[in-house]
């Protein structure tokens, strides 16, 4: 190499390395600018954001710029038509640069690389952040990743080359039709991520039929119509989340884990919340959902089917209610129910994944103030809060689909229902951010009183069958695990594969993905998985064979839906889940 070359690549270098400590400067004074209104979990504020060591800051610098200068190398040694062995790839399953207009043009190439490079920099630089608060570091990646994810070229026209192909190809109509689809997404609030038109609640969802038995001002209670002429004794009771919509669990007849139960021979009862207004449904608090929820769905399936005691599913939020309503029942001396399936449910929030890392003192305060004694939180802000979490997928796929490909979403059930989004009373909300996800006081013996009871969940001891999902990024499975060191009773643990919505509803229809079980019941979750042995196809049939051990004998399914204290309002899904946040 001769003097001037060598003095070429030193100086590109230095380069490099100054263009590297400018972005990471930047993002530090970015990231500096949140956190100046932040707390850790301990409500102390932290008044400056904790900087690498020098020498891993030079370290990681030094990869940076070598990164940088051997993909340029690489650009400048590519041949006209050809292409070149990339630097970096996307990590597995980011499919944002999948088309091959990313590839074939050098100059896209290199922006895709580029950018590919400067986001692991600034994710590296976040995970050697020396911060011993595991929840404050957490909400601080979670930052680096929307930025990082905002500001990728695929979500620019200019810097996209699927949106210039798109707009010659189409003479410029994929713009005009970006345009319309912008405007019309701006008038409802939101983005859109499905054909609206194309499903509607008790139309195409939600379509197992049955009847609404009971109403009050929190919950529509639905008994399901048998589709067996013989059905288990013992009654089903379902309580889904209160923070989204029960059809979830009833979406179309193939996908319906509602359907699948009732067609297993159960009766089956579901809880139905309402949707709360501020002028009518924003004082309500934890105990009110308790008292006007489980309980009380559990007195009239109990006066209905004349069982005294039920089965019951939570699920997620749901679980983590209705756990803590049986954990009252207990305290008053009573024996509620046959048994207790939890769908990934947090009992203990110790690690409560990264809707976790976002409750901090600050936050939950400024609930408290705001709505803590009255109003709510309004549907799309919590809906906007759950697509963060997973950004790419949720949000700016479909900016540049709607948007700069000027495409019209695909009709897609789930998320017709995940865009459906559910107002929360601010009372209930904020005394479950402080209790569970802030202090994590469930899991600790009589530090709650609920309903002017101390609760123990050591004394919610029915044989539980608990299941989590392994991808989830909402309930980690590992937390899910937890609560069988909290329940006193037997616990049956089952893992699933996929994420939170996907883990729990797979169809045994379809049979797909697959689950673990082990018979061993180590403390830790780790340990667990080492023993388990992995089942191809559909958790649920192994759960409604574990069912079908609590609930009793065959008999005759009932020719009546509710009995002649609880008559029918009105025919499934009822009102309630009509009506839009």
């Amino acid at each position: 190499m001769s003097d001037s070359a060598g003095s070429q690549t030193t100086a590109g270098m230095q380069a490099m390395l100054a263009a590297g400590q400018a972005m990471a400067q930047n993002f530090f004074d970015a990231l500096a600018r949140h956190q100046v209104a932040m707390q850790d979990s301990s409500g102390v504020a932290v008044p400056k954001l904790p900087m690498p060591e020098s020498a891993e800051m030079a370290r990681m610098q030094q990869a940076f710029a070598e990164k940088h200068a051997a993909l340029w190398s690489s650009m400048l040694a590519r041949k006209p038509g050809g292409e070149a062995a990339p630097v970096v790839q996307p990590e597995p399953g980011d499919r944002r640069f999948n088309a091959p207009e990313w590839s074939e043009s050098p100059v896209f190439d290199y922006v895709r690389q580029a950018y590919l490079l400067n986001a692991g920099f600034l994710k590296e630089m976040a995970d050697a952040l020396p911060m011993a608060d595991g929840r404050a570091k957490s909400r601080i990646q979670f930052l680096t990743r929307q930025y990082i994810e905002a500001l990728a070229p695929t979500n620019f026209a200019a810097t996209n080359p699927e949106f210039i192909k798109t707009a010659i190809e189409t003479k410029g109509e994929s713009i005009a039709r970006g345009v319309r689809n912008m405007l019309g997404d701006l008038e409802k609030g939101r983005i859109s991520m499905t054909d609206d038109e194309a499903f509607e609640v008790g139309r195409n969802l939600a379509l197992t039929p049955g009847s609404v038995i009971f109403e009050n001002e929190l919950m529509q209670l639905i008994q399901y119509s048998p589709l067996t002429e013989k059905v288990a004794q013992v009654p089903l009771l379902i309580v889904p989340p209160c923070i989204n919509k029960f059809y979830i669990m009833d979406l179309q007849p193939e996908n319906s884990l509602v359907r699948f139960i009732v067609e297993q021979g159960f009766t089956v009862f579901l809880v139905s919340w309402k949707n709360p207004r501020p002028e009518t449904g924003g004082h309500h608090t934890w105990d009110n959902y308790l008292e006007k929820g489980p309980l009380t769905a559990l007195e009239i399936v109990r006066s209905v089917t004349r069982v005294k005691k039920p089965n019951v599913l939570g699920f997620c939020v749901g679980g983590t209610l209705l756990t803590s309503a049986l954990a009252v029942a207990r305290a008053r001396g009573e024996e509620p129910v046959a048994s207790l399936t939890l769908m990934t449910t947090l009992l203990d929030f110790a690690d409560a994944g990264e809707i976790g890392c976002l409750v901090d003192e600050a936050s939950v305060a400024t609930r408290e103030a705001t709505i803590g004694k009255g109003g709510v939180l309004r549907g799309q802000e919590l809906a906007n809060v759950f697509s963060s979490l997973r950004a790419n997928d949720l949000i700016w796929q479909y900016v540049v689909g709607n948007y700069l490909k000027g495409n019209k979403p695909q009709a897609f059930d789930l998320l017709y229902w995940n865009s459906d989004s559910t107002n929360l009373p601010g009372p209930f909300l904020a005394w479950y951010l402080r209790n569970m996800y802030l202090e994590n006081n469930l899991r600790v013996p009589g530090k709650l009183k609920m309903l002017g009871e101390k609760v123990d969940l050591a004394k919610v001891d029915m044989p539980a069958y608990l299941m989590a999902a392994r991808e989830d990024h909402i309930v980690p499975w590992k937390s899910a695990y937890l609560a069988r060191n909290l329940l006193g009773g037997d616990t049956t643990f089952v893992l699933g594969a996929s994420g939170h919505i996907a883990g729990a509803i797979n169809p045994a229809s379809k049979n797909r993905r697959s689950y673990w079980t082990s018979d061993a019941r180590p403390t830790d979750p780790d340990e667990w998985l080492e023993q388990a042995g992995e089942q191809k196809g559909s958790w649920w049939l192994h759960w409604s064979e574990w069912l079908r051990q609590h609930g009793g004998k065959q008999v005759a399914a009932r020719g009546r839906l509710g009995s002649t204290k609880y008559e029918p309002i009105e025919p499934a899904p009822g009102r309630y889940v009509k009506e839009r946040a």
